[in-house]
């Protein structure tokens, strides 16, 4: 198994979910009991990763570079990229972004996502 295709499996599908804006889409990417940190206070679960791409303006676009890789386990994945989300009236952001994938029943997920600004 390699850790970048892992990785770029799953963050495709999260990428094309934001530039739809369909966060139901993106929230089915997460585990049931995935911690979610974007910019704003932390939640549990798919129902809070939805509430948070909900909330994003029309329009925004997410690119990612994916920096590091590492397994940490036969069943989970470590990646930390860099990410850009781009608005339709404001300058694009930077973050970094650390993730933990889980596989499980022949499929993998987001187990954890922390963004930062550093």
């Amino acid at each position: 198994m390699n850790t970048t295709s892992v990785l770029s499996t799953l963050l495709d599908q999260w990428m094309a979910g934001v530039g739809t804006h369909d966060p139901a889409a993106v929230a089915k990417l997460f585990t049931d009991n995935a911690i979610f940190q974007g910019l704003r206070p932390y939640s549990i679960g798919p129902a809070g990763v939805a509430q948070y791409y909900e909330s994003q303006p029309p329009g925004l676009k997410a690119g990612y570079e994916i920096l590091e890789s590492r397994h940490l386990t036969d069943d989970l994945v470590l990646g930390y990229l860099k990410v850009a989300f781009s608005f339709v009236d404001l300058p694009t952001l930077e973050v970094f972004l650390s993730i933990i994938a889980r596989h499980s029943d022949n499929d993998w997920s987001i187990d954890h996502y922390q963004v930062s600004k550093l």
